[in-house]
């Protein structure tokens, strides 16, 4: 069965960028170029192309400079969530965003990473697998084997049926968060807006209840989170004239 793809997505660009200075001392990470692009126009692009109308961008560290330059973005209503005065994290800063995502199922996307072709296939994918009656959330997956600047032991097992599961004691998990996912933002209306991980406070139950879902990424994926991960992004697009 296919689905919609949503009208909205949120754009995650409130954060401080601390792995990353010194860069992000007078430009906000989102902002950084790799391969002659802003780290934040690699997910847009390929959300607008998908067919989303509505970008709700999150905005604290240099704020202004996020505003300036979403104040350019062509195809898409932007809607900015103006967190200048608040450090939420992710869960903090969809509970403080819910009213602004309607009631639909929503794209959040980060923006320090993107996928070798640049293009919307992955968003596609998503939106077509995303079954709401099975599932709450339904992360695009990266394999560990097949990135580069993603430094951890992987976040995920994932059964047959797509339904995943914590790497827990395991030495190693073959699936990383890839950073994009679909849900449904009333999972976060009435939460309290506060500083809070998703991983633990959402995921958590969600893992528990089986409806924690995960598609793989089909193609390579690139994580860029410091500025040596920069460097070895930049020759990965040089080396692959992407």
């Amino acid at each position: 069965m296919a689905h919609d793809i949503p009208h909205t997505a949120m754009v995650l660009a409130a954060g401080l960028g601390t792995r990353m200075r010194p860069l992000t001392e007078t430009c906000p990470k989102p902002l950084i170029e790799v391969g002659g692009k802003r780290l934040m126009d690699r997910m847009i692009d390929p959300l607008i192309e998908a067919g989303v109308k509505r970008i709700v961008v999150n905005v604290h560290w240099l704020a202004d400079q996020v505003e300036a330059h979403m104040a350019g973005v062509q195809g898409a209503e932007v809607i900015v969530s103006d967190e200048r005065g608040e450090v939420l994290e992710t869960g903090g800063a969809l509970a403080k965003a819910a009213p602004l995502l309607g009631d639909d199922p929503v794209f959040v996307v980060n923006t320090d990473a993107f996928w070798g072709r640049g293009d919307s296939a992955p968003f596609l994918a998503l939106a077509d697998a995303f079954d709401p009656q099975r599932m709450d959330e339904l992360l695009l997956l990266a394999d560990t084997q097949r990135s580069l600047g993603y430094g951890g032991a992987g976040d995920f097992l994932r059964a047959d049926d797509g339904r995943l599961t914590r790497r827990g004691d395991n030495p190693a998990a073959p699936w990383a968060y890839a950073g994009v996912r679909i849900l449904q933002p009333q999972a976060f209306a009435g939460l309290p807006v506060e500083r809070f991980s998703v991983a633990w406070r959402i995921w958590g139950p969600m893992v528990e209840a089986g409806r924690l879902h995960g598609l793989p990424l089909d193609d390579f994926w690139l994580h860029v989170g410091d500025p040596g991960a920069l460097d070895d992004a930049e020759m990965w697009l040089r080396c692959h004239g992407a």
